[in-house]
């Protein structure tokens, strides 16, 4: 065997022994907060907290754990019972062994509000999230007590992607995967290693060869887990350095369009408080589509973040804990709060 291939296999062996071991180690003090929840061929993480009623079920963004709730969950539990949970292979939650669909997709949800959220129920979404809790409200109208969507995607693009759309799209499928290897043989947890390690410039070398829209997308993704309080930061890097995310990624990605295609067909919500929040970035377009997507409901509103981003439920946590305390009020007998 030619020395260059003994070389490279044993850099590879030793990557994969690292990974083994920052693994096991991660399993120690990384132990999930929640419960593990049977959905059929895979278990499903939650976390619950509060109580009373209406339930508030929090439904992440596309790529994202129960971890990016954490400055509204325990707000919310102040005032009602409120899950978040892990969707297939993403946080805590075991890879579904079978191929990702949209009704797969919705179906871990359905399992999680069956199994810790007793109806009726407030539905709280972000991101792609907005499509799932959509889903699972036109299937079962009659559970939903409200609804609170957080910068959903623009449905009318995904739905038939350009070209250029669809390149990206599939990029991004084809990167996932190649993350999942990188992980595999723990490149991905040795450069989040130095990165927080202090030296930042060596995993942006490495990751630089992407291209400079993934590179900038992965920048930006830091940039915005930094938001959450530190003590987070630890678990947000484990979960980032198992195989098993980057393949639920592509997963998740997959589907997007076939999302996106049902959401563009529905032509009404539930007849409940509904209130759509846009994040301060958006442009013009994108906010006048929110505002149609408010008129599903005839309780609908509609809201802008003008101080955030796209993850609004950590540049204004208070703006959704209010939002949901509001929908909240209003399916309870006897108040009379309006949407603001």
């Amino acid at each position: 065997m030619p020395a260059i291939a003994i070389a490279v296999l044993a850099l590879v062996s030793a990557g994969a022994l690292f990974q083994f071991i920052g693994t096991r180690r991660g399993a120690r003090t990384c132990a999930a907060s929640g419960a593990m929840i049977d959905a059929g061929a895979h278990r499903v993480h939650a976390v619950s907290a509060g109580t009373g009623s209406p339930s508030v079920l929090l439904e992440a963004g596309i790529a994202a754990s129960s971890l990016s709730w954490t400055y509204v969950l325990p707000q919310v539990a102040a005032f009602s019972r409120v899950t978040a949970y892990d969707r297939a292979g993403l946080g805590w939650s075991d890879s579904d062994p079978h191929p990702r669909t949209f009704a797969r997709v919705v179906a871990d949800l359905e399992t999680v509000v069956r199994k810790t959220t007793p109806p009726p129920y407030v539905l709280v979404g972000h991101s792609f999230g907005c499509f799932v809790i959509c889903a699972l409200a036109a299937k079962y109208p009659d559970r939903v007590a409200g609804l609170v969507l957080i910068d959903p995607p623009a449905a009318s693009e995904w739905r038939e992607p350009s070209r250029r759309q669809a390149r990206l799209l599939a990029k991004g499928i084809r990167l996932s995967y190649l993350g999942a290897v990188m992980a595999q043989i723990g490149v991905v947890r040795a450069c989040l290693d130095l990165l927080i390690g202090g030296a930042p410039r060596v995993p942006g070398t490495l990751i630089t060869p992407l291209g400079p829209a993934a590179t900038a997308k992965l920048r930006h993704l830091v940039d915005e887990v930094r938001k959450l309080p530190p003590d987070v930061h630890p678990m947000v890097k484990e979960h980032w350095c198992q195989p098993k995310c980057f393949r639920a990624m592509a997963g998740h990605l997959r589907v997007l369009k076939e999302a996106a295609t049902f959401i563009s067909s529905l032509s009404a919500l539930p007849g409940v408080p509904l209130v759509v929040i846009s994040s301060g970035e958006l442009p013009p377009d994108r906010i006048e589509e929110h505002r149609e997507f408010a008129r599903l409901s005839p309780e609908g509103r509609h809201v802008v973040a003008t101080r955030s981003d796209h993850w609004v439920q950590f540049d204004e946590p208070e703006l959704v804990v209010d939002a949901i305390r509001t929908v909240v009020d209003r399916a309870r007998p006897g108040t009379a709060a309006t949407v603001q």
